[in-house]
């Protein structure tokens, strides 16, 4: 049987976004608009909505970038109620990025080649409807110039935490200030209020300054400046002296978290791996998922299946093929096997584990794992989204990043904030079976780990309060919501 670990909390979020329709005087005046980018359906950007739809009246629109369009997302959008709708903006020319281009790069290119299209959009919406506020995605702050064209307040949506933000904004000086790489500063890099950080645990983007990600991180580390204000999927007990500053800070900061996304949204039917979960004890299950764009390679991840072997503890893995071989979830499942990930495990491992050991290929439903009472302990990559997933579930976590900010991210969690391990790696990066087994036992058995729950327990309370009424994150959104009333 499913229980959840934060019943509070669901309880919370659900009836925040009860969907019928609202006939107050915002109702058809006011209208946000929200840019979604690229791969918005694995971020949280749409609780955001449903909270100042279900709190305060609004409506909402989503402007779609042209590479974003897929299957999952014209499915996801046509389920929106009409309180939301969406439009779509044209392709625009890419093909000339060089053909090493990152994803940052390209999605920048492509919001900022997108302006025209959008201030069409905007300027035909307010023959419409009472434009209020636009705000944008981490990315695509050169949609500016479109918002301002017609005098609309702009905003910054930040899917990740306050110290990513706070870095992003003081990257303008660190760029025009410093010549070497990041990974060769003489010591970390302390930001007001952050956990210092050493250089080479930095942003991945920010590794090679020779490379035009760079140089689009820095332009939109300016861009963030002309933001009439910030929102962050944060809350103030999970970073608090980062906060404090930030809030202080003009563009002025707000932490309106912790978001999540709806269950709804959560993978496809893997109902196998819960039945599994459902005969598992109370908090004895270790779940380990790497994100759906991180990988190992394939010598990590015969050590990661040898040292859960070790280890003795039961886990759900959710096992991607590796680094080279990587499999999309979503084409493993609908089109059948291309590059089977199990066939990378090492001979006999999934026989000799069976009794303790589920391993679901490519895709899992990760909410309901972390809210399932077998699960005691989350591996993961350290996206923002997956941490705040586990913390709101009270899961401790191992740490295990692999690009973005996932390793700043694991700074922060081991060394400032006390809510998760980190094993310990070879001076070439790899992991050996023998510290993973170690630091899974640590985990779910050791002092440690004991110790790294309470401190999640208390993280999830503070989460609950946050977005409770008269909570922190909550005032900070009504504060948000009554400068547009006042438009």
């Amino acid at each position: 049987m499913q229980v959840s670990r934060c019943n509070q909390f669901q309880q919370l979020t659900e009836n925040m976004v009860e969907w019928e329709p609202y006939e107050s005087t915002y109702t058809r005046l006011s209208k946000p608009c929200f840019l979604l980018p690229a791969w918005a359906i694995s971020h949280p950007l749409p609780s955001s909505p449903k909270r100042l739809i279900s709190l305060h009246g609004f409506s909402a629109t989503f402007i779609t970038l042209s590479s974003s369009q897929s299957p999952t997302q014209t499915a996801f959008l046509s389920s929106l109620p009409p309180s939301i709708s969406s439009l779509s903006l044209p392709p625009v020319l890419l093909s000339d990025a060089p053909s090493d281009a990152r994803i940052e790069t390209l999605l920048s290119l492509e919001a900022s080649r997108s302006v025209p299209g959008v201030t069409s959009i905007l300027h035909d919406l307010k023959k419409k409807t009472h434009l209020v506020a636009f705000i944008a995605d981490l990315f695509c702050c050169d949609l500016f110039e479109a918002a301002r064209s017609i005098g609309l307040p702009c905003y910054v949506f930040f899917p990740s935490n306050c110290l990513f933000i706070s870095l992003m904004l003081h990257l303008p000086t660190l760029d025009a200030t410093t010549t070497c790489e990041y990974r060769d500063l003489p010591g970390p890099l302390e930001l007001p209020g952050c956990m210092p950080i050493p250089g080479p645990d930095l942003l991945h983007p920010l590794q090679d300054r020779s490379n035009d990600c760079y140089k689009w991180m820095v332009h939109h580390g300016r861009r963030y400046h002309e933001a009439d204000a910030i929102l962050v999927n944060s809350f103030e007990a999970i970073e608090p002296d980062t906060v404090k500053v930030l809030r202080e800070h003009r563009p002025p900061v707000y932490a309106i978290g912790p978001m999540i996304r709806d269950k709804s949204t959560d993978g496809f039917d893997t109902s196998s791996c819960l039945d599994w979960l459902d005969k598992q004890p109370a908090g004895s299950v270790l779940y380990i998922s790497f994100g759906s764009g991180g990988a190992l390679t394939t010598e990590q991840m015969r050590e990661l299946a040898l040292g859960l072997e070790m280890s003795k503890q039961r886990f759900l893995w959710m096992v991607k093929s590796p680094l080279g071989e990587e499999v999309v979830g979503a084409n493993y499942l609908q089109e059948g096997i291309k590059n089977d990930p199990f066939a990378f495990l090492p001979p006999g491992f999934v026989e000799r584990t069976k009794e303790v050991g589920m391993l679901v290929p490519a895709w899992a439903p990760q909410i309901r794992i972390l809210s399932h009472q077998s699960t005691g302990g989350f591996m993961t990559h350290c996206g923002w989204n997956s941490t705040v997933e586990s913390v709101i579930n009270g899961v401790p976590m191992i740490t295990w990043p692999l690009y973005a900010e996932q390793h700043q991210n694991a700074i922060m969690l081991v060394n400032g904030i006390g809510a998760a391990l980190r094993p310990k790696a070879r001076h070439d990066g790899l992991v050996e079976r023998e510290e993973i087994a170690r630091v899974a036992r640590e985990l779910m058995e050791g002092e440690e780990g004991s110790r790294v729950r309470v401190k999640v327990k208390e993280l999830q309370e503070a989460a609950i309060n946050a977005a409770a009424e008269g909570g922190a994150s909550y005032e900070a959104l009504v504060e948000v919501a009554n400068k547009w009333k006042g438009l």
